[in-house]
């Protein structure tokens, strides 16, 4: 307490202290808000009187087209925690629904010969084993062998542990339609378009060279190029953006 008005608390706690969230039987101690507040007053009614007003029936369908397959509470959340919110449904985005992960497999991963059962929906169970996790190669990557219902199945995965001194191309926002990527890893050998040019649907933008066999991407529609994010000869990964159409 007496080192308290040279402090500063993240606004978690400042939000708790301050009744955000409401308040305990009793109410804080009044010295420790003080601390944490400073000069700031704390609410001492419902929180739910100091949000802006909400038009449920306009809000609500423009958040659902705008958030594909959330549910109701997740707008509640958005409008109770929009940072909170915005990052969980960042990672979402990212990494799918993890929520029928068992929790210390989420957080610890499973050793070698570990399997897990994960309920997908009532009465569709998979039975996930980890077989082996290669070596690191020099972008970082390990390759994991585990079996999925007793099929053998590997994928490429990043190693957060190891220091990699490569440059990473800028990733495309797959929400994004402006934004075009490398749907593959391999060499961005030919970049057949340059910023401004107006392109026809189905025309080819650039072709990604790998295990000696060239994809050509090409236009999903009549477009115009804004910027093109890599030269030739650079080596990408699958959803490295590529192309910026206008």
């Amino acid at each position: 307490l007496a080192r308290g008005p040279s402090l500063s608390f993240p606004e978690s706690v400042r939000e708790l202290l301050r009744g955000d969230i409401g308040q305990p039987q009793g109410g804080w101690p009044a010295d420790i808000q003080k601390v944490v507040l400073k000069d700031e007053q704390p609410f001492t009614n419902r929180p739910g009187e100091h949000l802006a007003p909400v038009d449920f029936d306009k809000e609500w369908p423009e958040f659902e087209k705008e958030h594909p397959y959330a549910q109701f509470s997740d707008f509640l959340s958005s409008l109770l925690y929009p940072k909170v919110f915005a990052d969980y449904w960042q990672f979402r985005q990212q990494y799918g629904d993890v929520s029928r992960i068992p929790t210390p497999v989420f957080f610890f991963g499973l050793k070698e010969g570990e399997e897990t059962l994960i309920e997908l929906a009532k009465g569709k169970t998979i039975i996930i084993r980890l077989q082996s996790i290669g070596p690191v190669n020099e972008e970082g990557m390990r390759t994991v062998f585990f079996t999925l219902n007793g099929q053998t199945r590997n994928l490429e995965v990043r190693d957060q542990r190891v220091e990699v001194k490569t440059v990473h191309n800028q990733k495309a926002d797959r929400a994004n339609a402006k934004q075009i990527a490398a749907p593959l890893q391999g060499l961005l050998s030919k970049v057949l378009v340059q910023p401004g040019q107006q392109v026809a649907k189905n025309a080819p933008l650039f072709v990604i060279e790998a295990m000696k066999m060239e994809t050509t991407i090409t236009a999903p529609q009549d477009l115009t190029v804004a910027a093109v994010a890599l030269p030739e000869g650079t080596r990408v990964l699958a959803d490295d953006l590529v192309v910026t159409v206008g």
